[in-house]
């Protein structure tokens, strides 16, 4: 038994699930550099597509039965914290799907195996191949289980910085990425000033400034946040 052979049992053991359609199994631990494109090699880029779909349905659903009292918007951000490729590449680490992922030898030597966007896009593609082999229910039971340590963290302070908070905050509204846009650079070549306009779709743009294009776009997003925020928890009015 080679090295992958063992590393693909031992997922299958640490699922607690032994898939009927081999042949689906593989695909969903092929990565699109194995092959270089070629069109005879089934990756996992359609199965990464489905399997985003079946994690925000069992995640969403399962912040509605941990707190059916919540607001959209707060459930909104938990989702997000739950749904994107480092919580994604998480749970593929628990599950040992790094060893068991096929990759070309090119993105094996960049370092694509410890690669949170790659290792997200296979768990995605992983819990569609355990949906439509096992059904919801084993897609459901995958989630549960190697996403529990994401659920105990649900509510932590996060070390992110605003830019990606604000991405994922969108990201779990359905939203396009935010968009941002300089408004004006004024002062010296040593010591300029940036205003950076931030843009996400059905909000209104807030702007944020700094010494820098990347701090304006972080204040501008940190903005954009706290009115958020605020406005999330404003107690309701009848109308």
């Amino acid at each position: 038994m080679n090295t992958r052979t063992a590393a693909i049992e031992e997922l299958e053991r640490r699922i607690g699930y032994h898939f009927a359609d081999r042949d689906l199994l593989e695909r969903a631990l092929t990565h699109a550099s194995v092959g270089d494109g070629a069109r005879e090699v089934r990756h996992n880029e359609r199965l990464e597509f489905l399997g985003d779909r079946v994690l925000n349905l069992c995640a969403a659903e399962r912040l509605m039965a941990l707190d059916p009292d919540s607001r959209e918007g707060e459930m909104s951000r938990r989702l997000a914290n739950l749904v994107n490729f480092h919580a994604c590449a998480r749970a593929a680490h628990r599950v040992g799907l790094p060893d068991a992922l096929r990759l070309s030898a090119s993105a094996t030597k960049v370092g694509a195996r410890k690669s949170d966007a790659v290792l997200g896009d296979a768990c995605e593609a992983l819990m569609a191949a355990l949906y439509i082999d096992g059904g919801l229910d084993t897609a459901k039971a995958f989630f549960a289980r190697f996403w529990a340590e994401e659920f105990e963290d649900l509510d932590a302070p996060r070390s992110k910085d605003p830019k990606t908070q604000l991405q994922e905050w969108a990201q779990g509204l359905g939203l396009p990425l935010p968009r941002y846009q300089i408004i004006s650079r004024e002062g010296p070549a040593h010591a300029p000033v940036f205003v950076i306009e931030v843009e996400v779709e059905g909000f209104a743009a807030e702007r944020g400034e700094g010494g820098s294009r990347q701090a304006a776009e972080k204040s501008a997003a940190q903005t954009m946040l706290l009115k958020r925020e605020g406005a999330e928890s404003a107690p309701e009015t009848d109308q």
